[in-house]
């Protein structure tokens, strides 16, 4: 397998040299790798990619090749195996006009109901999980709520995702077209004299030379610094797949940029709750209490995601759209903290204003000033957290 996963990473364009393998095989032979798979992960990378901007290329070696491994199961593997190759008849209009969302409780009932009973595939159903059809569970069905199991998701109606989750963090050494971002971002500044040695002030000096008729009058003044501190929070995986290259974009540039007094940033899925990432990829974060904690009104918040969710997502608790997550307190209610906690926060948004009517951007609208994710949006919601525009939601509740 080993041998085949070598000619695997040569194959996506790695330069993998034998010195580099055969030390991978070293290290497999002494124990390193403890027979984890995140853990081989790790150690292969570190052995045989030689290059930061190389990591994207081997995850999706990796993922390609360890597919069948690489997510953990929790639902019967039964079960998953039925859900592969899906079949998907066509599903007439006046089924879909039948369709009505199911109250969240009742929802995860029959679903924990459903895995008890079932005992064989089923394809194009209405009740047992499956493939297709108007079942509320399984994959590539239709429902306007349901829990996907497997499968990739594409309508957004999934209430909850019964599988592990695997995210990948955003890259921050993109570099082409993120000038026109750090050029909006510079925007942000907030100088003020900082204590420190002096240095020489070349605007003053020459207009103090002027005003003393030419004469040369050097000027020292303390440095003059951004006193901005910024928290940056973007949503990642799902429905933000497809705006990967504009968010790493904004996430480079921010990265990049000098001029912040002190700048953090965290990710999450869909909603915030009790925890941020700074590897989501690993699960890698802390308490978003502890985070709060750090913070005062000093502080700006820069949210980035399509808030595009479901209901049940932002209002109750348990309703994270990962099965398996059972949140304390409601998405809206962390929201609600972190605009109270600072109140110079926007969202940047990187679906078009058009559809901003769904529930879930319209509640959230109803929190946070929301522009959309270009170069016109970015200008506007800087000029927000640097005081040149109201800071006040753009819908009244």
């Amino acid at each position: 397998m080993f041998t085949d996963f070598f000619f695997h990473l040569r194959g996506y364009g790695l330069n993998v040299s034998l010195t580099e393998w055969l030390s991978l095989m070293k290290a497999l032979a002494t124990g390193h790798s403890r027979a984890d798979l995140t853990v081989f992960y790790n150690l292969a990378r570190s052995l045989l990619v030689k290059r930061e901007t190389d990591f994207d290329l081997y995850d999706r070696a990796f993922a390609s090749f360890f597919r069948e491994l690489e997510d953990e199961v929790h639902i019967d593997e039964e079960v998953m195996a039925w859900l592969e190759d899906p079949r998907l008849p066509e599903i007439s209009k006046e089924d879909l006009a039948r369709l009505e969302a199911l109250d969240f409780d009742e929802l995860r009932r029959r679903f924990e109901k459903t895995l008890e009973e079932q005992d064989e595939r089923h394809d194009g159903g209405n009740r047992w999980i499956g493939t297709g059809g108007t079942s509320p569970f399984g994959h590539r069905g239709t429902h306007p709520s349901g829990v996907r199991i497997g499968g990739e998701g594409g309508a957004r109606s999934a209430v909850q995702v019964a599988s592990e989750r695997r995210f990948r963090n955003l890259r921050s050494d993109r570099i082409l077209d993120t000038r026109q971002i750090g050029l909006a971002l510079r925007r942000l500044r907030r100088l003020a004299r900082d204590s420190g040695p002096e240095e020489l002030d070349l605007d003053l000096t020459i207009d103090q030379s002027a005003r003393n008729g030419g004469e040369i009058d050097l000027v020292f003044s303390p440095p003059r610094r951004n006193r901005i501190q910024l928290l940056l929070l973007m949503d990642v995986g799902g429905s933000m797949d497809p705006h990967v290259e504009v968010c790493e974009q904004l996430f480079s540039a921010a990265h990049a940029a000098q001029h912040f007094k002190h700048f953090e940033f965290r990710f999450f899925h869909n909603c915030v709750y009790e925890r941020l990432y700074t590897d989501i990829s690993r699960w890698k974060g802390e308490p978003t209490s502890e985070v709060l904690a750090r913070l005062d009104p000093t502080w700006s918040v820069l949210f980035v995601g399509d808030a595009w969710m479901g209901p049940w997502e932002l209002t109750r608790a348990g309703g994270a759209i990962d099965y398996y997550h059972s949140n304390s307190d409601s998405g809206l209610s962390w929201l609600k903290r972190i605009r109270e906690r600072c109140a110079s926060s926007v969202w940047l948004n990187p679906e078009p204003e058009r559809i901003w009517d769904a529930p879930t951007i319209e509640m959230i609208r109803h929190l946070f000033p929301m522009y959309e994710l270009t170069i016109d949006g970015l200008t506007e919601a800087v000029d927000v957290l640097r005081g040149a525009r109201p800071n006040r939601p753009l819908l009244v509740a």
